[in-house]
């Protein structure tokens, strides 16, 4: 199909591609408490949502730490940008297990010159973003840094950086035995789709690889997201997933191809239970508080019945073929593609 050409582009892109060459050069295994590690799968080489540790050697409990960036939302809407920042942060966590009500944020600003007012301005709708979703979500911000004044002259050229927030969240797991990774488990589960789908593909990597601009950058809906958060970790907590992936950049194609080659479990999955919008935009939406979901048979109507009143519905199944096919609303096949082929452009080496 079509569509799978774009998802290889986007996995290939360099904000989403593996990071294998840097993680690899860290030890992450001081004392070697950690439970999940930033590469995750059959192969420990998928990208995992947010990494566990457990502090105290001996002890159940643990903390998750994961982060949200996406600079590109914004050169259309700086507020959104921070906004969807803190929320994939958040997100990340609470897809391994973290518990919702006790998160912690961390923000680091880079910016251009404020002393000029636009830039400001800009800054000033970031901040706004984390001071509000920091109160409906009841996540302090106890730590951060900033770099300001990020242009230069040089050689006749005014070089400025964009706008870029980093959050850092923190999150306390009462229990590691039960966290969550990234990758599908088994052939036979059924996904599904946690979180509304919508037009936001202003700032998306789909307009990026195919050379588009313009469009609305994505907005968080504060309140169904804390309820989200929440079910989830119910979820999560009643041991009813098996695998759990946030939708980041390049959306619902690319955290399936994810799951999928960090397991070597296939997948088919249909777009026509998301709703009506145009095939590319429920395959490329980069649309906050949305998680990809594995969950057996015998726990699915457990796990329907924690989201009775919320976003959700059931998108396709895992299978033993190592390929992903992604159906349209028509039902023809958008991608067909081998899971050795979306991960060898996902393992394009990041140019070091």
């Amino acid at each position: 199909g079509g569509g799978g050409g774009v998802l290889s582009a986007i996995l290939a892109a360099p904000s989403v591609r593996s990071k294998e060459a840097i993680i690899r050069q860290y030890d992450h295994e001081v004392q070697g408490g950690s439970v999940i590690k930033p590469l995750v799968g059959v192969r420990e080489d998928g990208p995992g949502d947010a990494a566990v540790v457990a502090p105290v050697l001996g002890s159940t409990r643990g903390l998750a730490i994961g982060c949200g960036l996406n600079p590109r939302y914004g050169d259309l809407d700086p507020y959104a940008m921070a906004a969807c920042a803190i929320n994939e942060a958040v997100r990340n966590l609470v897809a391994v297990g973290a518990d919702p009500s006790r998160i912690a944020l961390l923000d680091n600003f880079c910016w251009g010159n404020t002393n000029d007012p636009a830039v400001l301005g800009t800054l000033v709708r970031a901040c706004e973003a984390c001071r509000d979703l920091s109160i409906a979500w009841a996540m302090p911000f106890i730590s951060g840094k900033d770099s300001l004044h990020n242009e230069y002259r040089s050689h006749g050229r005014h070089i400025a950086i964009p706008g870029t927030l980093l959050i850092t969240a923190l999150g306390l797991v009462s229990d590691v035995k039960k966290c969550v990774s990234m990758d599908l488990k088994a052939p036979g589960n059924m996904l599904y789709l946690i979180g509304e789908t919508q037009e936001h593909l202003g700032g998306s990597h789909y307009h990026e690889v195919t050379g588009r601009d313009g469009g609305t950058a994505p907005q968080v809906e504060m309140a169904i997201a804390r309820k989200l958060f929440h079910a989830l970790h119910a979820a999560i907590n009643a041991r009813l997933v098996r695998s759990c992936h946030d939708l980041s950049e390049g959306g619902l194609a690319v955290a399936a191809a994810e799951m999928a080659f960090a397991g070597e479990i296939g997948a088919d999955i249909q777009l026509s239970p998301l709703g009506d919008l145009a095939d590319d935009v429920l395959l490329f939406s980069e649309s906050p508080t949305r998680w990809l979901l594995e969950v057996t048979p015998e726990n699915s109507v457990s796990f329907a019945r924690l989201f009775a009143d919320l976003p959700v519905a059931e998108v396709g199944k895992t299978v033993k073929e190592s390929r992903l096919r992604i159906a349209g609303r028509s039902g023809e096949w958008l991608v067909w593609s081998a899971l050795s082929d979306l991960k060898a452009a996902w393992q394009t080496p990041l140019g070091l």
